[in-house]
């Protein structure tokens, strides 16, 4: 009898530690912001140190010059998405701020020599994030461009060498394929929209849906987004304190100073070519991205400029 009333007792036992522990796990699922510690009495409420709140979106919005029709609700929800996810996808926002304050001295000249709003920097950035990515389609570098495009525009495409990944030139093109499409559209929001989509598929839907205007088309999830998204890189990398960012000037990334060396002949290893400067083969590929294999074919004994850093501004082992 002893025996059987000890077993219930710790049934008893048992039982109300269970209840207990479903309540407090029942009280933290039902208030997210509250943490429940260990061995501590003490509850701490997330949102009291950690405060998110709308963005107050500029009222002169324009997209090279070109504004946004901001009376527009529909127009409205989407800007406001893109400040949005922008804003507070803070480490991007920080590292786009840092790469554009190394790219953009070298991207902003060749697009106003060549006549285009300086808006276009940021399309860059939404491309590419300022980095030499390569796209499931195919398209490659800072400014995505496809295989056939660049060599349609005068870029070398090829195993060993990919002028692609070249940002001057890459630029150049970038800035060739807008001219033309602006001049056939009329309007940069619809040229943003072409260089993403392609002007195929732009053409389609300006057809289809009778309309003239990049505000007016129903376009799918990427490109209906992009200019959108521009606009809030744009606004955002041009204020970043007014959004919450604040980066010391030291903070930045910064371009290391070159100088330039002609190459009119195959270069069988750039591991020794790259010591003869006294960097070493990752420096060397990490200034001349374009150069896709460990050599230099050239047969046709063209004159390639291959940019060396300037001493002293890396530091490599022994």
């Amino acid at each position: 009898m002893k025996i059987i009333k000890n077993i219930l007792m710790l049934l008893g036992i048992v039982f109300v530690a269970g209840t207990l522990i479903f309540a407090v796990q029942s009280t933290s699922a039902n208030n997210p912001n509250t943490i429940v510690v260990a061995n501590d009495s003490v509850q701490k409420n997330v949102a009291s140190e950690y405060k998110i709140s709308s963005i107050d979106i500029p009222e002169d919005l324009n997209f090279a010059g070109e504004l946004v029709p901001q009376a527009d609700p529909e127009i409205m929800e989407r800007v406001d998405r893109e400040f949005l996810v922008n804003t507070y996808w803070q480490s991007n926002a920080l590292l786009l701020m840092k790469r554009a304050n190394k790219y953009f001295p070298i991207i902003e000249p060749i697009l106003a020599k060549n006549g285009i709003p300086d808006d276009f920097k940021y399309l860059a950035v939404a491309e590419s994030g300022l980095t030499n990515v390569v796209s499931p389609a195919g398209a490659t570098g800072f400014w995505q461009i496809m295989r056939e495009t660049g060599r349609e525009y005068g870029l070398e495409v090829n195993a060993n060498v990919d002028e692609r990944y070249h940002l001057e030139k890459s630029t150049e093109v970038a800035c060739k394929y807008l001219k033309k499409w602006k001049d056939r559209y009329g309007s940069w929001a619809l040229t943003a929209a072409a260089y993403n989509a392609g002007p195929g598929a732009v053409n389609k839907y300006l057809r289809i849906q009778q309309v003239d205007s990049y505000w007016d088309l129903l376009l799918g999830s990427e490109t209906g987004r992009y200019v959108f998204r521009i606009m809030a890189i744009k606004e955002i990398l041009s204020n970043p304190e007014k959004y919450g960012f604040h980066i010391d000037k030291d903070d930045m990334y910064t371009a290391v100073p070159t100088f330039t060396v002609e190459v009119d002949t195959p270069v069988s290893d750039f591991a020794d070519f790259a010591q003869e400067y006294e960097i070493n083969y990752k420096i060397l590929k990490r200034h001349n991205p374009w150069l896709r294999e460990p050599h230099l074919n050239n047969a046709s004994r063209k004159k390639y400029t291959i940019e060396i850093p300037n001493k002293g501004y890396y530091v490599m082992g022994k």
